[in-house]
């Protein structure tokens, strides 16, 4: 028996463990595989492969009951993301069960999640913009948070480094305070979208708008094809077109011959080491057998999503870790983040009426900040700022739901395009509150038993009033531009609505204030890195995907670094 405990031991170790497959645990396998290491992946959920596990990837609605609506049956699995609309029938199977994963919202929050191999992936808008040091300074200028140990020359060929190989479309507009990605050609934006360009930039100099930067192949990359413009990437896409970890980083990690995946593998605690000072594994429930393993390896990368993360470091309690791993500031939990969302105004415009557009295309277009960059743009109103996003089209056939029309007539009608149609909406910053936290709630459990998360997170003042703006400004520039029948609109969504959750495990430069380095390691057990959104000091008001990217890939290179020269 002792023999067979020596082998399980030895069967069950590895150079390093991932925890989670989703954006920057894809990444961090990647980067991890291609130095040398044997490497472990842990996913709570499924198994998902490339192609083979998309089974609507094709599918036209009338495929489905109900056009693609859940039923009122299948809505009782989701009850939160149900409300905001982005699930459906033809992606049901890329979004957690929330009955078998509750949490408590102590606050109104939208925790919304996607287990299985990719994680959410498979699910994401796919923006994509870098950060400056408009960003990483923000926090020592203002005073809010904790200042970043990091700056923008720190993360910029890292960018340069994970765009190259994600494939990013999109245009240089050499702004500072946005800086150029490395580019594969931009999208095109439609004729609306062109003129709404035009008289945005002339009667408000300093604003720009262009087409979004995004995570789509424009042209073929590393035997990837380029995007066909079906705008169905929620289903999964059988081009491999838009960035997942299913299409990409997974089938690089793969080719090493390095890579193990263990799906249905639920991460419940790090093993902490007293004598060695450091963490020497995980542990996991099998999410289909109940059964307790654990997994021993030399590095571990925290990479189960923001809140995922910060659940496992909280429930890894010990007895130097007793308020939760690497927690000796106090701070392991505090400071989450989100983009408001939601809030903008749309209008109509007369003319175009000769013209359309081919395909659906799976963007957007996006108004960079362009409020407290300097003195010269400087408010009284809010500190940091917002952008946009948005779009223009032509109403289709939907236009013709529950009108009085039937007959000949009435169908062939339905056939021509409706009025052109414009909408922005803004994503403003949100600063980093100690008070905006996640708890772990012992009384409430999951499916398997463990403890679930208490979730006590509000926008304040700050981020209303930036809500306040983006309507203003966006009212004025539509009605400037010439739009019509002009609708403000704010949701009041509360967090979560932008699924952008950041912080809880923060980066900083002093222990005493901060869960993470400046390289992503626990202070406190340097070879334990979070490299996702858990490890954000401050939010930005751009999609922080890119960062995650490059922030894992800078972390995985330091980590190798550092096993060669027996640090860790």
């Amino acid at each position: 028996m002792a023999n067979f405990n020596i082998d399980a031991k030895q069967n069950n170790t590895y150079d390093a463990i991932v925890i989670g497959s989703g954006i920057s645990g894809g990444w961090a396998a990647k980067e991890l595989c291609e130095k040398g290491l044997k490497t472990l992946v842990l996913e709570r959920g499924r198994m998902v492969e490339h192609v083979k596990d998309y089974p609507t990837m094709n599918d036209d609605p009338w495929d489905h009951q109900l056009r693609g609506a859940l039923t009122v049956d299948e809505q009782k699995n989701y009850p939160m993301i149900n409300k905001v609309g982005f699930i459906g029938e033809d992606n049901k199977h890329f979004y957690a069960n929330e009955l078998d994963n509750p949490y408590t919202e102590v606050k109104p929050f939208m925790w919304i999640r996607g287990h299985q191999v990719g994680g959410r992936s498979l699910l994401w808008g796919k923006q994509c913009y870098r950060w400056s040091d408009l960003d990483f300074e923000a926090n020592a200028k203002d005073g809010y948070g904790v200042d970043w140990p990091i700056r923008y020359k720190d993360i910029e060929p890292w960018y340069t480094y994970v765009e190259k190989f994600a494939g990013i479309s999109g245009q240089k507009l050499g702004l500072p305070h946005l800086p150029d990605s490395h580019f594969l050609p931009p999208m095109e934006l439609n004729c609306v979208e062109e003129y709404a360009k035009g008289k945005i930039e002339e009667n408000f100099p300093g604003r720009h708008l262009m087409i979004g930067r995004v995570a789509h192949l424009t042209e073929p990359l590393n035997g990837r094809g380029k995007c066909l413009y079906r705008n169905r990437c929620s289903r999964g896409c059988p081009y491999g077109a838009y960035f997942s970890s299913n299409a990409v980083t997974i089938p690089a990690a793969q080719k090493t011959g390095n890579l193990t995946i263990r799906p249905y593998s639920i991460v419940n605690s790090i093993i902490y080491d007293d004598e060695k000072g450091k963490a020497t594994g995980v542990r996991i429930i099998d999410a289909e057998t109940n059964e307790v393993q654990e997994f021993y390896s030399r590095i571990i990368f925290c990479n189960a999503s923001a809140l995922g993360s910060t659940f496992i470091l909280l429930n890894s309690t010990s007895d130097r870790f007793p308020n939760g791993f690497g927690n000796d500031s106090g701070e392991l939990g505090h400071n989450l983040m989100d983009h408001t969302y939601k809030v903008g105004a749309m209008g109509s415009i007369d003319g175009f009426e000769d013209k359309y557009y081919s395909g659906r295309r799976p963007n957007g277009i996006y108004i960079p900040r362009y409020v407290n960059l300097d003195e010269k743009t400087k408010t009284d109103k809010f500190v940091r700022g917002f952008g946009y996003q948005g779009g223009a089209g032509r109403s289709n056939w939907g236009s013709g739901i529950n009108s009085d029309g039937f007959g000949g007539d009435f169908k062939e009608g339905l056939f021509k395009p409706g009025p052109w149609g414009f909408f922005i909406t803004g994503f403003g910053e949100c600063l980093p509150y100690h008070e905006n936290k996640v708890t772990l709630d012992q009384d409430s459990k999951d499916k398997w038993g463990q403890p679930t998360l208490a979730i006590d997170c509000e926008f304040k003042e700050n981020e209303l009033e930036i809500n306040k703006q983006i309507v203003t400004d966006a009212v004025e520039m539509l009605e400037k531009s010439g739009f019509k029948n002009i609708l403000p609109f704010d949701n009041q969504s509360p967090p979560g609505h932008g699924i952008h959750e950041m912080g809880t495990a923060r980066m900083g430069r002093d222990p005493k204030t901060s869960v993470l380095n400046g390289y992503n390691q626990v202070y406190a057990a340097k070879n334990v890195f979070v490299t996702d959104g858990a490890c954000m000091t401050s939010s930005s008001c751009v999609n922080p995907s890119l960062t995650y990217m490059a922030l894992t890939a800078r972390a995985a290179n330091h980590a190798v670094e550092e096993l060669k020269r027996q640090n860790l």
